[in-house]
């Protein structure tokens, strides 16, 4: 269906009663969607410019074609997140479900006709469910997940960062563990640093990494929100990376994405957005200059959805004065039902 741009905000100005930072520039947020719950995820598929993101426990897919201003879903069944084309073919998509990993065909017109399980994540723990994840150069999926979120609050210690690869379908590798709440993942320019969120511990942490291997070493804190919390309060969850390797770090609870050095965790500029709880971000549009942003009203009261009514959508976000680099996809399967990878993989009604 065809959706409607609303223009929402044009200076970066406080709305959750916290002081900002000086704003270098006066960028613009515009709401791209109508609201769902859980809007996640988010993923930009360049080579046909098409913008992915998922609605979590409605098990929802997204497809946001820029050129024709068409947005679409499927519906699948389970909790999903997160959504990454392939990289042999755009419209498979690998995806996460429930606790597995799964691929899916999907041009954006056809219903798809099956789901087809690649992988199973984190068998000792069957509460838990995944949540964010990207692909690196490599192609290699790196998916997390995080445990149960009950009316009492979090299960600590069962959430895990996973590696997925054609060769370790069977057995995916454990690469950070116990975490909470596995969260925003992104890559420097040069490929040689990989940075993680833990969402509970409130820090953005930075990797030494080897593209060849794919192995991770040298951990250390590159910011911490609770340092910040006279500008600033909410917890770091997705991210996503600029051209000159500032991180775009979504705040839930927060009402805001800010941007962070990456070389020395300075806290750079905020922008809040009409939405308490923000989620995620990455850079679209054919120039990679859209910041687009994902945000949910799941946590919120009734009284807080009447206040905040476009919690839930995902929003353009324009002007910022930088754009991203072109994200990886995943390079697993070469089609639905290509079996290279070992042994048949398992359908899924």
């Amino acid at each position: 269906m065809a959706t409607t741009v609303i223009a929402l905000l044009a200076l970066v100005v406080p709305i959750w009663g916290l002081p900002p930072l000086a704003p270098t520039q006066y960028p613009g947020v515009y709401q791209l969607t109508e609201p769902v719950d859980h809007a996640e995820c988010p993923s930009w598929d360049y080579r046909n410019n098409i913008l992915y993101y998922v609605n979590i426990h409605e098990g929802q897919v997204y497809r946001y074609d820029y050129d024709q201003g068409n947005l679409a879903y499927i519906t699948l069944d389970g909790e999903v997140a997160p959504v990454i084309p392939s990289s042999r073919d755009p419209n498979l998509l690998i995806v996460g479900l429930d606790r597995s990993v799964a691929a899916v065909e999907w041009d954006g017109v056809s219903d798809p006709s099956e789901t087809r399980i690649l992988a199973a994540l984190a068998p000792d723990f069957p509460t838990s469910r995944v949540n964010d994840g990207k692909a690196d150069k490599q192609g290699r999926l790196w998916i997390g997940t995080m445990g149960y979120e009950g009316p009492d609050g979090l299960t600590p210690d069962e959430g895990i960062l996973y590696q997925v690869t054609c060769n370790n379908l069977d057995s995916p590798l454990i690469e950070i563990a116990p975490i909470n709440i596995s969260n925003g993942l992104a890559w420097n320019a040069a490929n040689d640093k990989f940075f993680y969120i833990d969402t509970p511990s409130g820090q953005v942490v930075q990797y030494s990494y080897n593209d060849e291997t794919g192995e991770i070493s040298d951990r250390k804190v590159v910011f911490d929100v609770n340092n910040h919390t006279e500008h600033i309060v909410g917890g770091p969850d997705g991210m996503t990376i600029d051209e000159d390797d500032n991180l775009w770090v979504a705040l839930y609870g927060g009402g805001a994405i800010i941007k962070v050095d990456s070389s020395n965790g300075d806290l750079l500029e905020i922008v809040p957005l009409p939405a308490l709880d923000v989620t995620s971000a990455i850079w679209g549009g054919p120039d990679l200059d859209i910041l687009y942003v994902t945000t949910s009203r799941v946590s919120l009261t009734d009284e807080q959805k009447l206040e905040q009514p476009a919690a839930g959508a995902v929003f353009a976000i324009v002007g910022l004065g930088t754009k991203g680099r072109p994200t990886f996809e995943v390079d697993i399967l070469g089609s639905i039902d290509d079996e290279s990878c070992g042994a048949k993989i398992a359908l899924r009604s």
